[in-house]
């Protein structure tokens, strides 16, 4: 088994998220974030997933929770951003993602930060420009509208004629 120091799993986690709202000539902007390890919390505990006789005794799931609501780490502009983008996987302000798909506890570490990572990075990014409203053209409108007018025409040839 590798040496958890050595992957990185229990030290900070570092989000790299979008700075900017992309433009259309510019490259993309990033920035960083650190979340220390002290701010994020560990529990592991049996998992369903594969693994043979094993998954009845190894703890191999593991859940890592972010308290986002009371956290240092991160600017207070950028937090509330987060908040309201995050609201309905909160619980209480906290932030949990689990790993249950491999048998080792590690990969399975590895899987939730790397999940926890991007949905920081999802809920840091900045909303995208707002859509500018453009006007239909007046071809498209009206070849639209002799499509239907042929169409109705198609289907009322069809009915069956009756005298009235």
């Amino acid at each position: 088994m590798a040496d958890e120091t050595t992957t990185g799993v229990s030290g900070p986690l570092t989000v790299r998220y979008l700075a900017a709202p992309p433009a259309a000539h510019t490259p993309r902007r990033f920035a960083e974030l650190t979340i220390p390890a002290a701010e994020l919390l560990w529990r592991f505990s049996r998992s369903s997933g594969p693994g043979g006789q094993g998954v009845n005794t190894t703890d191999s799931r593991a859940e890592l929770s972010f308290d986002l609501a009371a956290t240092e780490a991160i600017p207070e502009w950028l937090k509330n951003r987060a908040l309201d983008r995050l609201a309905g996987r909160l619980s209480n302000g906290v932030l949990s993602v689990t790993s249950s798909e491999q048998r080792s506890q590690l990969q399975n570490r590895e899987a939730a930060r790397d999940r926890m990572a991007f949905a920081l990075a999802e809920a840091l990014a900045p909303p995208p420009p707002p859509r500018r409203e453009k006007k239909t053209p007046a071809g498209v409108t009206r070849r639209r509208l002799e499509s239907k007018a042929r169409r109705a025409q198609v289907k009322q040839n069809r009915r069956r004629v009756d005298d009235y």
